[in-house]
């Protein structure tokens, strides 16, 4: 019969020498890396909610698709109508209704697609500029008008990189120049609502390290009056089957 585990044993189990971390309750870090406060971005919380950045770029860009939808779609709608109209003088109708109905479905058509070819380009622009520039405050954990203007020259390039690197440098001068008076425009925004979105990821971000930090302690605390106990109780035994044996 194999000998009861001693206290070193129980020790062992719980983290060493007791009184001691034990080894699976890690002490929580708060995120001192760029690439760790980026990825903190994407991320559900306890709630199981997207952080307020997340939901803002996706609430711009759905906003950017509609406004391009009918930016491009009204124009577009005029332009189909007179271009069918035009078109289609010597054609027979059956009646003015008729001739006006076809008249209105070109045009639909056109609102359809010219809208759709300004929604997608306006949507994608937006999204990738807000998540470069969100990405970057992230990682710089700091908010500037510099992350702007480099998210604005990174979107343009990438929006003229099929015209070749002369269509690439115009491209991210352009969008180096619309990312000033963007960044300024939401930076002034933020401030006017008291607080800017990175001023409080960063008061969260604090909030939820210092509830970690004290549900781990308590955690700790429970877990070294368990193993105290543990290797009391064995402590316990042992000696009791010692004297057993001596009395023998």
């Amino acid at each position: 019969m194999e000998p009861p585990p001693g206290p070193a044993a129980s020790s062992a189990v719980f983290g060493g020498q007791p009184g001691s971390k034990p080894w699976f309750a890690g002490r929580p870090q708060p995120p001192e890396s760029g690439w760790e406060r980026i990825l903190e971005l994407f991320r559900k919380d306890e709630l199981n909610r997207y952080p307020e950045e997340t939901v803002s770029i996706c609430k711009a860009t759905f906003t950017a698709g509609v406004v391009g939808f009918v930016y491009g779609g009204i124009p577009g709608f005029v332009y189909a109508k007179e271009r069918y109209i035009e078109q289609s003088g010597a054609e027979m109708y059956h009646s003015r209704l008729d001739a006006a109905q076809s008249a209105h479905r070109a045009a639909v058509r056109g609102f359809i697609r010219y809208g759709w070819r300004w929604s997608w380009r306006i949507a994608a622009f937006v999204a990738i500029f807000n998540t470069v520039s969100t990405s970057l405050s992230a990682y710089r954990d700091k908010n500037s008008l510099s992350n702007f203007v480099a998210a604005g020259a990174f979107t343009g390039g990438l929006f003229r990189f099929h015209l070749g690197l002369g269509g690439f440098a115009a491209g991210s001068i352009f969008g180096a120049l619309l990312g000033v008076p963007a960044g300024g425009l939401m930076m002034a925004m933020q401030n006017l609502s008291g607080e800017t979105l990175h001023e409080g990821r960063k008061q969260e971000r604090r909030e939820r390290y210092e509830q970690q930090l004290i549900e781990w302690n308590n955690s700790l605390g429970i877990t070294e009056k368990i193993s105290k106990e543990i290797d009391d109780y064995i402590q316990e035994g042992a000696e009791k089957r010692h004297d057993e044996k001596i009395q023998k």
